[in-house]
């Protein structure tokens, strides 16, 4: 057991770790999108926007999801440079909440991910204008099949499609607890690279 109290499923000195370990136990478990979280951001407003994006990495710092740049989304974490998320499992009774800052990952990483994807949602990524006003289905198929013809059985990844990083400097795991006696732990940090401190919060 840690010095804050944490066993079994809390256990671990890696936050990213315990976040990976969770998933793969909800694989199985979950009937549909297990890597699903519920996305949110700010507009110029101020006002919040939330949305359910897949996570698609767990990497030894950040957290990373992919989309279109010029959706609302891109353009709120683009504006702000920060984004939260929500990771939750009804099968596990379990969640994950994540604030922090984000950066973009438009490298080699998101080439090979998008080179993953099936051929008919690589054309759908460069036929759709994620977010704006669509006059119907018809218009939006006719433009995929405009792209089919231009960019072929293999289309590169479009510029204006890529990955977000969100670094965390807070991440917290929540299980449920008998009687609403809910186990919370808050870990949080000053910024990317820097020791976590762990808290144990009231349900």
């Amino acid at each position: 057991m840690s010095e804050d109290g944490r066993e079994g499923i809390f256990a671990g000195d890696d936050p990213f770790a315990i976040a990976r370990r969770w998933l793969e136990e909800a694989r199985p478990l979950e009937p549909n999108d297990p890597d699903a979280i519920a996305l949110a951001t700010v507009d110029a407003e101020g006002l919040p926007n939330v949305r359910m994006v897949l996570l698609r990495e767990i990497e030894a710092d950040a957290f990373v999801f992919y989309t279109n740049y010029g959706s609302a989304k891109g353009r709120e974490i683009s504006a702000t440079g920060k984004a939260a998320f929500v990771l939750h499992w009804k099968s596990l009774r379990r969640q994950i909440r994540v604030r922090g800052t984000v950066t973009r990952e438009e490298g080699p990483q998101a080439d090979a991910y998008f080179a993953s994807r099936a051929l008919q949602s690589r054309l759908g990524a460069w036929a759709s204008r994620q977010s704006e006003p669509l006059g119907s289905r018809t218009e939006l198929m006719a433009e995929v099949a405009k792209v089919t013809l231009r960019e072929g059985p293999s289309p590169a990844r479009p510029p204006f499609w890529g990955g977000f990083r969100i670094a965390p400097v807070e991440i917290e795991f929540w299980a449920d607890g008998a009687f609403r006696l809910h186990d919370r732990f808050r870990w949080r940090r000053a910024g990317a690279g820097a020791p976590w401190a762990v808290t144990r919060l009231s349900p």
